[in-house]
């Protein structure tokens, strides 16, 4: 994993080699093994590269890599973890290598099958390349946006990075998107589901997951999506060949994810996702090695995880488990505030991205370069409550009898009362496009003063309040899972850790997003996703005899989650907080009213504006 950046100009002005480094020393906590630069001979494209070694960390695979005679020259940061595969298919074909890199192997299937080469890509990915004979920029983004591209384009240039704070150091205009502002109060959400390529800052895109975009030497943008998932049900075999095919596509993921010439460990925060990687990762680690696993704890909170990971740390028992926890506060939190907003670059939504920044420092501390991460999960596999809604409206709607028995088994389980009910519940399962438009047009009539929009500056609410609700998810269960993973959910989460784990040089890997696994656990009927109650049905029945039972079947549901209702009651942030409500009432963006309570977005966007 590294940082990448890149300008074009459209003009006769030449690329500077000092605004390369410029920008790539922005992003030195994303490579701190190495940095490099260059520019074509006719001047107007130059590519930089800061790298963090991880697969052949010889000179050979320094970047910006040359390929083809000089023809190809490409910067890219990310792991194609089936590249020895896709390399032995080349080798087939004639192809030689002077590296083991996975980037020498981009570059080779791009000289073969062009821009179809992504399909043979399982990995997570961000790359330019520039064809200096066909004077064209190809770029791309892995399927499910974990690693990040974001450009700003004029009529003079093009310019590109892994951070936008890097694109700001070109000095151009920093100015905060006041959509996403009034979305951020309203709805807590940051990516947009109806426009992937929005940022928080005006003028700053990101290109797209499963996205391909070519920029000619004019400026002209041609983009194009090389992947979907389909949510129809396809799979005809026994419950048996699927759970075994699930098994075996999970334990390739990991096996591939463990590719690497530094250490690998693994988080832990007790829960059945990670828990399952850490336990398979160590079958699969051979006996004689040691395997680093990291948690956050909070002593005396009712949620901390500890009892559940000593659980998972005392049933590994193949190759010896070197434990490391670190114990998230108050006062750590704190400290380290304005350092995540730096690296994140735009809100978050709790403290828990606090927790996992702490995490990633302690695997750094520890020599730990790459870590295996449980996220994707949830969405993949109907982990969320969320997901019992969606179900029980899909059944209620299609098998009436099978409702009132799963809703039964739900509510007998998590100790609550999941159901279709009211009318709000009636028009959600049968006329759910009708209500999400009626959902839309209400909000209009609402008073712009009226405490719905929580405080907000009238001006702002009256500009934005005809934009349709980011939160909405489809009724039935696939289509709501889609929507989480692929449209809104997942991509916030994904952009949390990687900045966390970039800001400590750290690489995240995550097994559950091999889209080989993904599409076939959207082949699959519904029941396997949630049956007789339990959320996760196909993991936790094929984790059977890998996990300990009482991880196997946890029926709650934590991950790092720090008490951050207490934690917000700090004099010091509530001061903050306050600090930042002055400074969200001075630019518009709050009503001058007395006594609106203190809330974490707030302090959050104080911060960005401040």
């Amino acid at each position: 994993m590294c940082g990448i950046a890149g300008i074009i100009h459209f003009n006769q002005t030449p690329v500077q080699l000092s605004e390369l480094k410029q920008m790539t020393d922005v992003l030195a906590h994303r490579g701190p093994d190495g940095e490099g630069h260059w520019i074509n001979p006719a001047k107007n494209v130059g590519l930089g590269h800061r790298r963090l070694a991880i697969i052949d960390l010889s000179d050979a695979g320094k970047q910006p890599m040359f390929y083809a005679e000089n023809r190809y020259t490409i910067t890219y940061n990310g792991e194609i973890y089936n590249y020895l595969e896709i390399r032995k298919e080349l080798q087939g074909k004639g192809y030689t290598f002077k590296s083991n890199t996975d980037t020498e192997v981009i570059l080779a299937a791009y000289h073969y099958w062009g821009k179809d080469c992504l399909h043979q890509f399982e990995g997570m990915f961000a790359f330019a390349l520039w064809d200096e004979k066909e004077q064209e920029l190809f770029c791309a983004r892995d399927r499910f946006g974990e690693k990040p591209f974001y450009y700003f384009k004029d009529n003079e240039k093009f310019v590109f990075a892994s951070e936008m704070k890097a694109i700001f150091s070109l000095k151009i205009k920093k100015e905060i998107n006041r959509k996403k502002t009034y979305e951020y109060l309203l709805f807590l959400t940051v990516e947009n589901p109806y426009s992937h390529s929005e940022t928080f800052f005006n003028n700053i895109l990101q290109l797209e997951p499963s996205t391909s975009m070519v920029l000619n030497k004019n400026g002209e943008i041609k983009k194009q999506k090389y992947w979907d998932l389909a949510t129809t049900t396809t799979f005809t075999g026994s419950e048996q060949q699927a759970v075994e095919t699930f098994k075996n596509l999970f334990r390739e993921s990991v096996q591939t994810r463990l590719r690497s010439d530094v250490s690998v460990g693994s988080s832990l925060s007790g829960g059945l996702d990670s828990s399952s990687i850490v336990c398979v990762m160590n079958e699969l680690i051979d006996k004689n090695n040691e395997q680093h696993i990291f948690s956050a704890r909070f002593p005396g909170f009712k949620k901390d995880e500890g009892k559940h990971i000593a659980e998972v740390v005392n049933f590994c028992n193949h190759a010896r488990i070197i434990q490391h926890e670190v114990f998230p506060t108050e006062d750590s939190m704190l400290k380290n505030l304005r350092k995540i907003m730096y690296h994140q670059g735009q809100p978050f939504v709790s403290a828990s991205i606090a927790a996992q920044f702490e995490v990633m420092k302690l695997a750094s501390d520890t020599n730990v370069k790459v870590l295996l991460d449980g996220q994707g999960a949830d969405e993949l596999l109907a982990g969320y409550s969320s997901s019992f809604d969606a179900y029980l409206r899909q059944l209620y709607k299609s098998n009436p009898i099978k409702y009132f028995s799963e809703k039964k088994q739900i509510n007998q389980i998590t100790q609550n009362h999941f159901s279709v009910k009211g009318v709000e519940g009636l028009l959600l399962t049968f006329f759910y496009t009708q209500y999400k438009k009626f959902g839309n047009k209400r909000r209009q009539k609402i008073n712009s003063s009226d405490e719905f929009f929580l405080g907000m500056n009238t001006e702002l609410v009256e500009e934005y309040r005809s934009s349709p609700n980011p939160v909405y998810a489809p009724p039935d269960l696939k289509s709501h899972l889609k929507f989480m993973l692929v449209d809104r959910g997942l991509n916030e989460l994904l952009r949390y850790a990687d900045r966390n784990s970039m800001a400590h040089s750290v690489e995240v890997r995550l097994p559950f997003l091999n889209h080989k696994l993904v599409e076939f656990v959207f082949s699959l009927p519904e029941h396997y996703f949630i049956r007789n109650g339990w959320t996760k049905y196909l993991l936790r029945i094929g984790m059977e005899g890998v996990l300990p039972t009482s991880i196997q079947w946890r029926k709650d549901k934590i991950g790092y989650e720090p008490p951050q209702a207490k934690w917000m009651k700090n004099k010091q942030l509530v001061e903050m907080s306050r600090n930042a409500q002055q400074q969200l009432i001075n630019d518009k963006i709050l009503s001058n009213k007395k006594n609106i309570d203190v809330t974490w977005q707030h302090l959050m966007l104080g911060m960005l504006y401040e």
